[in-house]
């Protein structure tokens, strides 16, 4: 175990931090790592990678007027459903994001994946693909309203203010929704169906991630430059076979708790030196696989012959965990390791 004083900035002491082993190094940078580090950062911004401070106002910005667009439809929701005048004021729905803009590893002009909150009585199909869908058809300031209610995780596109959006919604057991909900807590999952577990599994999945690294910072410059190596090479597409943003953030949280003291130069160079020896199809993971209590479906080739016919596992670390590459290939993989 490494003694906090020896860790980086934000780091965190328990074991568990790193993972499923023991780290490969504990080694810390040297001069030349500090200097080539340096001039990492210095390409990733010159590469304009991070949005402007006037960019991030304006999203964050956009993220309070829906919050606060959302509530109103709860409340409006609660009156028409008959509900008496306590519980109309009690009514809420929150907005929480996941994907990149949660890790903190977005871009200019990215989109920002965001998720909402809502009590039991509020359903999907009617409630948010109808009557929010249409609340949000009469604004000004929205654009390219898209639904897509059929979708593996069914979902609503569009623009608001500029900020491409896409809003997903999650109907769980409570009749009051807290603004402090933990997502993490895995009590949210009780009595959920499976587009709702998928909704909810993209905001579980980015904070586990962020409390698996050592060190938060590290981890997200690191991402950056190896979510600009994938786009440029073009090996960053789920739907074509290669590696989505979720995929690309699992490999490199690895690499961070394999070397739990090194700085991001030192970290991109050690990504490709593990990887290009790693064993596919052994599983990429961050932690144990959680056992199923809740009925859902858990990646286990064990138990479940479709597991074992996957070829780069990349083991999501929120129950249930799933297998994030199914999408994978013979050839896909073949081009990534090339």
């Amino acid at each position: 175990m490494v003694s906090s004083e020896r860790l980086s900035e934000s780091a965190a002491p328990p074991p568990m931090k790193y993972g499923v082993t023991k780290p490969l190094s504990l080694a810390g940078p040297t001069e030349a790592d500090l200097q080539r580090n340096a001039e990492l950062e210095k390409v990733l911004r010159e590469s304009v990678l991070y949005e402007s401070e006037e960019e991030t106002a304006r999203r964050e910005e956009v993220l309070r007027r829906l919050d606060e667009i959302v509530k109103q439809w709860m409340k409006q929701l609660t009156r028409q459903r008959g509900y008496p005048d306590q519980m109309v004021g009690d009514a809420n729905a929150i907005i929480v994001t996941f994907g990149s803009y949660r890790l903190g590893v977005h871009g200019p002009g990215a989109d920002v994946d965001t998720l909402c909150v809502g009590p039991s009585y509020v359903n999907r199909e009617e409630d948010f693909f109808i009557l929010l869908h249409d609340i949000l058809a009469e604004m000004e300031e929205v654009r390219e309203l898209q639904p897509v209610p059929d979708a593996y995780v069914p979902v609503m596109k569009f623009k608001f203010q500029g900020i491409s959006i896409d809003l997903l919604y999650a109907s769980i057991t409570l009749l009051v929704i807290p603004e402090d909900l933990d997502i993490s807590d895995q009590s949210i999952l009780y009595n959920v169906d499976g587009p709702t577990v998928r909704s909810l599994n993209g905001c579980r999945v980015a904070d586990q991630i962020l409390k698996l690294v050592p060190n938060a910072k590290h981890f997200r410059t690191t991402l950056r430059c190896l979510k600009f190596w994938a786009k440029r090479r073009g090996v960053y597409s789920n739907v074509t076979g290669f590696l989505g943003g979720v995929n690309w953030a699992l490999l490199v949280a690895r690499i961070c708790q394999f070397y739990p003291n090194a700085i991001p130069s030192m970290l991109v160079s050690r990504f490709f030196r593990v990887y290009t020896q790693w064993c596919w199809p052994n599983p990429v993971m961050l932690c144990p696989i959680e056992e199923d209590e809740l009925g859902f479906l858990v990646w286990d080739p064990r138990k479940n012959p479709k597991d074992r016919t996957h070829h780069m596992p990349i083991i999501t670390p929120a129950y249930p965990c799933m297998n994030s590459s199914y999408n994978v290939s013979p050839s896909t993989l073949r081009v990534m390791m090339d």
